[in-house]
Order: structure tokens, then sequence, then C-alpha cells
């Protein structure tokens, strides 16, 4: 046998990061080893599977081929593991989840704490970031995430949507900023205020957009273009800034919700509405045939719903 299932996982994560020097970061190993391993395998198969470049490596006509046909090979082992854990009644293996930080900590960590508790042979990760970048191709193995969770806009539709709870997006700040600033009584006055802004992905951040609905009407739409005066990529930290005063921000509703019901943080603009941004759960096709995947699902669908935990008073 020429070859064997870590061959086919090999090939298929070479396509994906598209270099073998970050293949090599990724499996922490130095990349002559990457290179090697490469070579031996197409010492095995007797033909070339990839053309190194100067900034990038791209597979050959059998190279794809081989990917092609490995992802068929291992979505296929994946759901034959699935059918016999499924009749022995024991779940098992490893759940991989992808969240948001603030929403992951305070959300997800228990509710996998829990799971893990009722599933004791169930392998949890968890992993937290507020930049999620679904991969333009199947993963598979350890690179694999069996849910992401995702707050706001779906970014890929080819990934199976579970809608867990509604989010509003909140703009509001601290009683002692609102003290000294100008009264705030539509979205262009917010050109003139100390604007606090979360830098995620490569969004335009600083164009923020309401909805107004006037009666019966239509709704009429108000962007703004804001001026930052202080910005990060860390959610808690704008929050820990809009709490000291420092300014105006946007944020979740399940983040903000119990801070505004304290009054530690007023809610500004109540007739004009920011884009909502749901949590929702995605699996990817690969894992829909997956126990410990649909397990997981429902409960955070037991969690959220019918009133999620930001809106329980």
């Amino acid at each position: 046998m020429k070859l064997d299932i870590d061959d086919l996982r090999f090939i298929l994560a070479l396509d994906r990061v598209g270099s073998l020097a970050a293949l090599a970061r990724e499996e922490n190993v130095t990349p002559p080893a990457v290179t090697k391993r490469l070579g031996q395998l197409e010492a095995r198969l007797g033909v070339r599977l990839a053309m190194r470049t100067t900034r990038r490596l791209q597979l050959t006509h059998e190279g794809h081929l081989l990917a092609q046909h490995a992802t068929g090979v291992i979505e296929r082992m994946q759901a034959i593991e699935e059918a016999l854990q499924q009749r022995s009644q024991v779940v098992a293996g490893k759940l991989k989840v992808h969240g948001p930080f603030g929403f992951g900590r305070q959300h997800l960590a228990p509710l996998l704490d829990a799971f893990r508790a009722s599933h004791p042979q169930v392998e949890v990760q968890l992993f937290l970031s507020d930049n999620l970048m679904l991969p333009s191709q199947p993963v598979h193995g350890r690179d694999a995430f069996d849910v992401l969770v995702s707050i706001g806009e779906i970014p890929d539709s080819r990934w199976v949507a579970h809608r867990l709870a509604p989010n509003r997006r909140v703009l509001c700040a601290a009683p002692a900023y609102l003290r000294g600033a100008p009264a705030i009584e539509s979205p262009a006055d917010l050109a003139e205020h100390a604007c606090l802004v979360l830098r995620e992905n490569d969004e335009d951040v600083t164009m923020w957009r309401f909805m107004q609905r006037e009666g019966r009407g239509e709704p009429r739409l108000h962007t703004v273009r804001v001026h930052p005066a202080m910005e990060s990529n860390d959610g808690e930290v704008i929050r820990q800034w809009c709490l000291a005063g420092r300014g105006i921000m946007v944020r979740s509703e399940w983040d903000v919700a119990a801070s505004v019901a304290e009054g530690s943080l007023v809610a500004l603009l109540p007739r004009h509405r920011l884009p909502d941004a749901d949590v929702t759960a995605l699996v990817p096709q690969s894992r829909i045939a997956s126990a410990r995947a649909r397990l997981f699902v429902d409960m955070l669908k037991k969690a959220f719903r019918p009133r999620p935990p930001w809106r329980a008073a």
C-alpha cells in the first residue's frame, strides 16, 4: 500500500496552506522535515505532487487529483466512524469548537464543561478568536472544527447554520461621558463625539449604519462616519474604556444588557436600530453526521431558547 490516511491529510493540509514553511509552522516541525515528507510521498507514488515557486507552492494536476480523492476518502471514513459510534450508543472522540473571545469565555466555556460532564469520553477543545475566517475548502483531521459559533452576518452559506439566539447591537456610553458631552439626538451627531471602535477583520468599522422606522412607512437608513478617539482589536478593551467614560461604543446586546440594566451604561438613540448580530452555530458539511456536533448544537439551543440569558429579565 503506497498511501495511508496520514498521507491524505498531509496533501490536503499542504493544498490548504499553500506553503511548505506555513505547514511546518502549523505542524510545529522544521521546513526541511515537511520538504522531506513531500519528497518521500512523491517517490512512493512516482509522480510530482507540487511545484515550488519563490512565493507559493502549487499542486500539480496529479496533486490536485490526489487531494480531490483524499477529501472523499476522509469524509467516508468519518461517516463510518460516526455510524459505528452511534450503533454503540457511546459518544466519544474530539469535539473542536471555535467561538468569539468574550462570548466564548462567558457562554461557551461553561456549556462545554457541562457537555464534557455528560459525555466523559469526549475530548473537548475550545478555540477563541474574534477573527472568524472560514476556510475556502474542506478541512479534515485535527484542523477541522466541529462547531463554529458566529455572531453577526453568516460569512459562508456552504456551512449548515443553526440560529441560536437573537442579539441586537447597542449604541451606548457611560453616564460620566454623557454628562460633559453634547446632546445626541440623531446618528449625525456622533461625528462630533469621541467614539470607541473595535477593529475587526477588514471591515469598514468607522461607518456606522442605523435604520429608523417612522410610523408605517419604510425604515430610513442613516449612515455616519465616526472618527475614532480610541480603537482596539479587543472587544473587552473597548468595553472597559466605555465604562471609564472615554466615549461611545457599539457592542452586542449579550455583552452590555446587564450594564445597561444596572445603569453603568446608557443605551442611546433608541429609535435608531443598528444591524442585528444574531448568534449562530455553524457546522461544516463533513460534520453533519457527527453525534458530538449534533448533541452540542442541541445543548446550545436549549441554553439560549426560548429566551437568551441577556433577555432573561
